[in-house]
Protein backbone atom coordinates (compact mmCIF):
# COMPACT_ATOMS: atom_id res chain seq x y z
CA UNK A 1 0.00 0.00 0.00
CA UNK A 2 1.45 3.35 -1.38
CA UNK A 3 2.66 5.42 2.19
CA UNK A 4 3.27 2.28 4.19
CA UNK A 5 6.03 2.06 6.73
CA UNK A 6 7.71 -1.21 6.72
CA UNK A 7 9.73 -2.29 9.88
CA UNK A 8 12.47 -4.53 10.04
CA UNK A 9 13.87 -5.97 13.42
CA UNK A 10 17.92 -6.52 14.50
CA UNK A 11 18.44 -9.26 17.48
CA UNK A 12 22.12 -9.24 18.61
CA UNK A 13 22.38 -11.88 21.40
CA UNK A 14 25.72 -12.54 23.15
CA UNK A 15 27.88 -13.19 26.40
CA UNK A 16 26.40 -10.11 27.91
CA UNK A 17 22.72 -9.97 26.78
CA UNK A 18 20.07 -9.44 24.39
CA UNK A 19 19.69 -5.86 22.55
CA UNK A 20 17.23 -5.56 20.15
CA UNK A 21 16.29 -2.87 17.21
CA UNK A 22 13.58 -2.06 14.95
CA UNK A 23 14.09 0.69 11.81
CA UNK A 24 12.38 1.29 8.76
CA UNK A 25 12.86 -1.00 5.96
CA UNK A 26 13.78 1.75 3.96
CA UNK A 27 16.98 2.84 6.01
CA UNK A 28 15.52 6.01 7.46
CA UNK A 29 15.95 5.16 11.02
CA UNK A 30 13.34 4.21 13.97
CA UNK A 31 13.82 4.59 17.68
CA UNK A 32 16.44 3.41 19.98
CA UNK A 33 17.93 -0.09 20.78
CA UNK A 34 16.90 -1.59 23.57
CA UNK A 35 18.82 -4.44 25.99
CA UNK A 36 17.96 -7.39 28.61
CA UNK A 37 21.18 -7.86 30.41
CA UNK A 38 20.56 -11.47 30.74
CA UNK A 39 22.85 -14.01 28.38
CA UNK A 40 20.39 -16.78 26.97
CA UNK A 41 21.41 -19.88 28.06
CA UNK A 42 22.82 -23.00 25.99
CA UNK A 43 20.66 -26.26 27.10
CA UNK A 44 20.45 -29.66 25.38
CA UNK A 45 19.16 -28.56 22.14
CA UNK A 46 21.90 -25.97 21.64
CA UNK A 47 20.71 -22.04 22.35
CA UNK A 48 16.98 -21.44 24.35
CA UNK A 49 15.10 -20.40 22.17
CA UNK A 50 12.21 -19.99 25.02
CA UNK A 51 14.64 -17.87 26.65
CA UNK A 52 14.98 -16.05 23.65
CA UNK A 53 12.56 -15.05 22.62
CA UNK A 54 11.14 -14.37 26.19
CA UNK A 55 13.95 -11.67 26.16
CA UNK A 56 12.57 -10.38 22.70
CA UNK A 57 8.78 -10.30 22.70
CA UNK A 58 8.31 -7.77 25.14
CA UNK A 59 10.96 -5.34 23.77
CA UNK A 60 9.95 -5.85 20.09
CA UNK A 61 5.96 -5.42 21.31
CA UNK A 62 7.26 -2.26 23.23
CA UNK A 63 9.14 -0.52 20.28
CA UNK A 64 5.94 -1.32 17.64
CA UNK A 65 3.85 0.26 20.02
CA UNK A 66 6.22 3.49 20.02
CA UNK A 67 6.32 3.57 16.48
CA UNK A 68 2.40 2.89 16.37
CA UNK A 69 3.08 -0.27 14.09
CA UNK A 70 1.93 -3.74 14.80
CA UNK A 71 3.83 -5.61 12.26
CA UNK A 72 7.48 -6.76 10.88
CA UNK A 73 8.25 -7.03 7.20
CA UNK A 74 11.64 -9.19 8.12
CA UNK A 75 13.66 -9.75 11.33
CA UNK A 76 17.33 -11.31 11.73
CA UNK A 77 18.63 -12.71 14.41
CA UNK A 78 22.25 -13.05 14.97
CA UNK A 79 23.30 -14.90 18.27
CA UNK A 80 26.84 -16.33 19.41
CA UNK A 81 27.02 -19.89 18.61
CA UNK A 82 24.41 -19.76 15.78
CA UNK A 83 26.65 -22.20 14.03
CA UNK A 84 26.79 -24.72 16.01
CA UNK A 85 24.27 -24.46 19.01
CA UNK A 86 21.70 -23.33 16.68
CA UNK A 87 19.12 -26.35 16.46
CA UNK A 88 16.90 -24.98 18.80
CA UNK A 89 16.51 -21.48 17.27
CA UNK A 90 16.27 -22.64 13.70
CA UNK A 91 13.66 -24.88 14.61
CA UNK A 92 11.21 -22.47 16.73
CA UNK A 93 11.89 -18.72 16.10
CA UNK A 94 10.36 -19.21 12.83
CA UNK A 95 7.12 -19.69 13.76
CA UNK A 96 7.11 -17.66 16.81
CA UNK A 97 8.29 -14.49 15.05
CA UNK A 98 5.63 -14.78 12.44
CA UNK A 99 2.86 -15.43 14.94
CA UNK A 100 4.06 -12.67 17.26
CA UNK A 101 4.49 -9.79 14.58
CA UNK A 102 3.70 -11.43 11.02
CA UNK A 103 7.69 -12.07 10.35
CA UNK A 104 7.42 -14.07 6.74
CA UNK A 105 11.07 -12.85 6.46
CA UNK A 106 14.04 -14.52 8.42
CA UNK A 107 17.88 -14.63 8.64
CA UNK A 108 19.26 -16.59 11.82
CA UNK A 109 22.96 -15.27 11.80
CA UNK A 110 26.48 -16.15 13.46
CA UNK A 111 27.28 -13.33 15.60
CA UNK A 112 29.86 -13.70 13.48
CA UNK A 113 28.28 -12.63 10.23
CA UNK A 114 26.29 -9.60 11.85
CA UNK A 115 29.28 -8.66 13.02
CA UNK A 116 30.99 -8.61 9.29
CA UNK A 117 27.68 -6.83 7.83
CA UNK A 118 27.92 -4.39 10.44
CA UNK A 119 31.85 -3.87 9.68
CA UNK A 120 32.14 -3.91 5.66
CA UNK A 121 28.26 -4.17 4.99
CA UNK A 122 27.33 -6.85 2.38
CA UNK A 123 30.43 -6.30 -0.04
CA UNK A 124 33.44 -8.91 0.06
CA UNK A 125 36.33 -8.43 2.50
CA UNK A 126 37.16 -10.66 5.67
CA UNK A 127 36.32 -9.16 9.04
CA UNK A 128 38.23 -10.37 12.27
CA UNK A 129 35.54 -9.56 15.41
CA UNK A 130 37.53 -9.63 18.88
CA UNK A 131 36.63 -9.40 22.26
CA UNK A 132 37.38 -12.05 24.91
CA UNK A 133 37.71 -14.46 22.01
CA UNK A 134 38.28 -13.82 18.37
CA UNK A 135 37.04 -15.25 14.83
CA UNK A 136 37.69 -13.98 10.98
CA UNK A 137 34.95 -14.53 8.62
CA UNK A 138 35.39 -13.71 5.10
CA UNK A 139 33.49 -14.02 1.31
CA UNK A 140 33.59 -13.39 -1.69
CA UNK A 141 29.91 -13.19 -1.98
CA UNK A 142 29.71 -17.25 -2.79
CA UNK A 143 30.52 -18.55 0.44
CA UNK A 144 32.24 -18.17 3.88
CA UNK A 145 35.61 -19.06 4.74
CA UNK A 146 36.05 -19.05 8.68
CA UNK A 147 39.49 -19.06 10.82
CA UNK A 148 39.35 -19.74 14.64
CA UNK A 149 36.86 -19.07 17.23
CA UNK A 150 37.27 -22.37 18.65
CA UNK A 151 37.26 -21.19 21.96
CA UNK A 152 40.03 -19.93 24.84
CA UNK A 153 41.07 -24.03 24.97
CA UNK A 154 41.84 -24.58 21.57
CA UNK A 155 42.25 -21.48 19.40
CA UNK A 156 40.47 -17.79 20.01
CA UNK A 157 44.18 -16.83 19.64
CA UNK A 158 44.98 -13.24 19.73
CA UNK A 159 41.53 -12.36 21.25
CA UNK A 160 41.31 -10.76 24.46
CA UNK A 161 41.30 -14.25 26.82
CA UNK A 162 44.19 -15.13 25.00
CA UNK A 163 46.20 -11.79 25.69
CA UNK A 164 45.04 -11.93 29.16
CA UNK A 165 45.97 -15.35 29.81
CA UNK A 166 50.02 -14.67 28.05
CA UNK A 167 49.85 -11.87 30.95
CA UNK A 168 48.70 -13.80 33.58
CA UNK A 169 51.73 -16.53 32.29
CA UNK A 170 54.64 -13.90 32.76
CA UNK A 171 53.31 -12.71 35.84
CA UNK A 172 53.64 -15.81 37.45
CA UNK A 173 56.71 -16.50 35.88
CA UNK A 174 57.98 -13.09 37.71
CA UNK A 175 56.43 -14.36 41.07
CA UNK A 176 58.61 -17.43 40.92
CA UNK A 177 61.46 -15.99 39.04
CA UNK A 178 61.59 -17.74 36.31
CA UNK A 179 63.08 -17.06 32.56
CA UNK A 180 60.34 -14.88 30.92
CA UNK A 181 58.91 -13.09 33.50
CA UNK A 182 57.29 -9.53 34.24
CA UNK A 183 57.66 -7.32 37.29
CA UNK A 184 54.82 -4.87 35.63
CA UNK A 185 52.67 -8.03 35.13
CA UNK A 186 53.17 -9.22 38.31
CA UNK A 187 52.29 -6.09 39.62
CA UNK A 188 49.11 -5.55 37.60
CA UNK A 189 47.76 -9.33 38.33
CA UNK A 190 48.17 -8.43 42.15
CA UNK A 191 46.15 -5.15 42.15
CA UNK A 192 43.52 -7.53 40.31
CA UNK A 193 43.15 -10.51 41.72
CA UNK A 194 44.75 -10.93 44.81
CA UNK A 195 48.07 -12.70 45.95
CA UNK A 196 49.91 -14.37 42.67
CA UNK A 197 50.28 -17.59 44.69
CA UNK A 198 46.20 -17.52 45.05
CA UNK A 199 45.67 -16.80 41.45
CA UNK A 200 44.74 -20.35 40.72
CA UNK A 201 41.69 -20.45 43.15
CA UNK A 202 40.73 -17.42 41.59
CA UNK A 203 40.80 -18.65 37.80
CA UNK A 204 39.89 -22.36 37.59
CA UNK A 205 36.74 -22.43 39.47
CA UNK A 206 34.96 -19.63 37.62
CA UNK A 207 32.86 -20.80 34.78
CA UNK A 208 33.52 -17.51 33.14
CA UNK A 209 37.14 -18.42 33.10
CA UNK A 210 37.27 -17.04 29.15
CA UNK A 211 36.27 -13.57 30.54
CA UNK A 212 38.30 -13.40 33.46
CA UNK A 213 41.39 -13.87 31.68
CA UNK A 214 39.83 -11.44 28.92
CA UNK A 215 39.96 -8.87 32.11
CA UNK A 216 43.38 -8.70 32.48
CA UNK A 217 43.72 -7.82 29.33
CA UNK A 218 44.13 -4.17 29.23
CA UNK A 219 46.55 -4.20 31.86
CA UNK A 220 48.86 -5.67 29.55
CA UNK A 221 48.38 -3.27 26.98
CA UNK A 222 48.81 -0.22 29.62
CA UNK A 223 52.21 -1.82 30.51
CA UNK A 224 53.22 -2.45 26.74
CA UNK A 225 55.02 1.30 26.73
CA UNK A 226 56.94 0.38 28.79
CA UNK A 227 57.41 -3.51 29.60
CA UNK A 228 58.92 -5.85 27.08
CA UNK A 229 57.21 -8.56 27.56
CA UNK A 230 53.88 -6.95 27.54
CA UNK A 231 54.94 -5.42 24.30
CA UNK A 232 55.66 -8.86 23.04
CA UNK A 233 52.57 -10.68 23.74
CA UNK A 234 50.64 -8.09 22.06
CA UNK A 235 52.94 -8.06 19.19
CA UNK A 236 51.88 -12.09 18.96
CA UNK A 237 48.48 -11.25 19.37
CA UNK A 238 48.76 -9.21 16.50
CA UNK A 239 50.72 -11.58 14.46
CA UNK A 240 47.77 -14.45 15.41
CA UNK A 241 45.16 -11.88 14.61
CA UNK A 242 46.85 -11.05 11.22
CA UNK A 243 47.36 -14.76 10.64
CA UNK A 244 43.46 -15.75 10.87
CA UNK A 245 42.04 -12.79 8.83
CA UNK A 246 45.21 -13.87 5.80
CA UNK A 247 43.39 -17.29 6.45
CA UNK A 248 39.61 -16.07 6.18
CA UNK A 249 41.19 -14.29 3.34
CA UNK A 250 38.28 -14.98 0.16
CA UNK A 251 40.16 -14.93 -3.68
CA UNK A 252 39.68 -11.11 -4.85
CA UNK A 253 41.35 -8.85 -7.32
CA UNK A 254 43.18 -6.24 -6.04
CA UNK A 255 43.11 -4.96 -2.52
CA UNK A 256 40.79 -6.60 -0.05
CA UNK A 257 39.23 -4.80 3.04
CA UNK A 258 39.58 -6.41 6.64
CA UNK A 259 37.46 -4.71 9.00
CA UNK A 260 38.36 -5.07 12.62
CA UNK A 261 35.16 -5.28 14.61
CA UNK A 262 34.51 -5.79 18.65
CA UNK A 263 35.75 -4.64 21.66
CA UNK A 264 39.43 -5.49 21.52
CA UNK A 265 40.77 -3.21 19.33
CA UNK A 266 39.54 0.02 21.69
CA UNK A 267 42.47 -0.94 23.35
CA UNK A 268 43.91 1.48 20.28
CA UNK A 269 47.99 1.84 19.86
CA UNK A 270 49.27 -1.15 21.94
CA UNK A 271 47.75 -3.66 19.38
CA UNK A 272 46.66 -1.03 16.30
CA UNK A 273 50.58 -0.72 16.16
CA UNK A 274 51.70 -4.14 15.73
CA UNK A 275 49.16 -4.82 13.47
CA UNK A 276 50.13 -2.46 10.70
CA UNK A 277 53.67 -3.20 11.40
CA UNK A 278 53.08 -6.66 10.55
CA UNK A 279 50.25 -6.28 7.82
CA UNK A 280 52.58 -5.47 5.16
CA UNK A 281 54.17 -8.92 5.03
CA UNK A 282 51.44 -11.12 7.29
CA UNK A 283 48.08 -9.72 5.00
CA UNK A 284 49.58 -7.87 2.04
CA UNK A 285 47.80 -6.41 -0.36
CA UNK A 286 45.07 -5.48 2.23
CA UNK A 287 43.74 -2.51 3.65
CA UNK A 288 43.19 -2.80 7.87
CA UNK A 289 39.55 -0.36 7.78
CA UNK A 290 38.09 0.07 11.87
CA UNK A 291 34.17 -1.11 11.50
CA UNK A 292 31.72 1.00 10.67
CA UNK A 293 29.05 -0.19 12.35
CA UNK A 294 28.64 -3.23 15.61
CA UNK A 295 26.49 -6.31 15.27
CA UNK A 296 23.31 -5.05 16.07
CA UNK A 297 23.91 -3.00 13.09
CA UNK A 298 24.55 -5.39 10.44
CA UNK A 299 21.79 -7.63 12.38
CA UNK A 300 19.26 -5.10 11.21
CA UNK A 301 20.99 -4.25 7.13
CA UNK A 302 20.61 -8.22 6.89
CA UNK A 303 17.05 -7.54 8.00
CA UNK A 304 16.47 -4.56 5.37
CA UNK A 305 18.04 -6.41 2.89
CA UNK A 306 16.25 -9.64 3.35
CA UNK A 307 13.02 -7.75 2.94
CA UNK A 308 14.40 -6.05 -0.07
CA UNK A 309 15.35 -8.89 -1.90
CA UNK A 310 18.97 -7.58 -2.07
CA UNK A 311 21.18 -10.16 0.07
CA UNK A 312 24.60 -10.82 -1.35
CA UNK A 313 25.66 -12.60 2.34
CA UNK A 314 26.17 -16.26 1.28
CA UNK A 315 23.13 -18.10 2.91
CA UNK A 316 24.95 -21.54 4.10
CA UNK A 317 22.14 -22.90 6.61
CA UNK A 318 24.88 -22.45 9.07
CA UNK A 319 26.44 -19.18 9.65
CA UNK A 320 23.31 -17.40 7.44
CA UNK A 321 19.99 -19.36 7.30
CA UNK A 322 17.29 -17.48 5.62
CA UNK A 323 13.44 -18.82 5.60
CA UNK A 324 11.06 -17.33 3.24
CA UNK A 325 7.61 -18.19 3.72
Amino acid sequence: MPGTTHWVLGVDSGGSGVRVAITRADGSGGPGAVADDRPVPTRERGIDAAALLDRVLPRVAGLLREVAADSLAAACVGAAGMASLGDDLRAALPAALEDAFGVRALALAGDAVTAYAGALGLSPGVVVAAGTGLIALGTSGESWRRADGWGHLLGDAGGGAWIGRAGLEAAMRAHDGRAGGSAALLACAQQRFGPAAALPSVVYPRTDRPAVLASFAPDVAQCAAQDPVASEILRQAAQHILESAAAARPQLPGETRVGLAGGLFKMGEPLLGPLRDQAEWLLPDAALVPAAGDPLDGALLIARALHEGGLTLPADGVLLHTVLR
